[in-house]
């Protein structure tokens, strides 16, 4: 049994969830952070001394920090080689686009978009810095537009690890109110992750509890 530490509406804890419902594996998560508070507890610093989510133990095993690690270890453990090649150039294909992802994709959209849209109150948000932090997202939404053009996910035409790190933040960027340009292949591979049940239930949460009072 996984046991998970983190609130559903973090996107670092949905893209872990999401992995753990494509491997169909069993868990139980507890509620931790924004309004549930629970990361500055002693018994929660002494599984993670950084304070947040997500956190994961397998059984009895030492906790797991770092959404990119656990879904390192549990592909490794629990995935098939589809999700998360044994080895060699394969995995180091995928491994690049999961790590691209995290990077230039998620880093690029929560913090500078996101949270400038949706947990900053309408008073105090800059408008020019997310028309200027959606065109820097642009340029590397080009890079997978041109990839998606050539294969069914990102890293293969097979659904990969790769995909969780990508497209976890696909539903909040087509679903918040910014001005986009038109990425057909993406809206594509955006359709096909909306079909699977597991991206439904743990990433197309709502997330209107993470807006501020007016």
């Amino acid at each position: 049994m996984l046991t998970v530490w983190g609130r559903k509406t973090s996107s670092n804890v949905q893209a872990l969830m999401w992995g753990i419902g494509e491997l169909g594996l069993p868990y139980e998560r507890h509620d931790a952070g924004h309004r549930h508070g629970g990361l500055d507890t002693p018994a929660f610093r002494a599984m993670n001394p950084n304070g947040t989510v997500p956190v994961l133990r397998d059984g009895q095993g030492e906790p797991l920090w770092e959404t990119g690690a656990i879904l390192r270890y549990l592909a490794g453990r629990y995935g098939p080689t589809s999700f998360w090649p044994p080895e060699g150039p394969a995995r180091a294909e995928v491994d690049k686009w999961a790590e691209w992802s995290k990077i230039n994709v998620a880093m690029n959209f929560t913090a500078p978009i996101f949270w400038r849209v949706i947990r900053t109150a309408p008073a105090g948000r800059d408008h020019a810095a997310v028309a200027r932090a959606v065109e820097n997202l642009t340029r590397f939404l080009d890079i997978a537009e041109a990839r998606l053009s050539r294969t069914a996910f990102l890293a293969s035409d097979d659904f990969t690890m790769a995909d969780i790190q990508f497209g976890h933040v696909l539903f909040r960027y087509f679903d918040i109110q910014i001005e986009r340009l038109e990425h057909p292949a993406i809206r594509r591979y955006f359709g096909a992750l909306s079909a699977r049940s597991a991206f439904r239930e743990h990433v197309m949460v709502p997330y209107e509890e993470l807006r501020p009072p007016d």
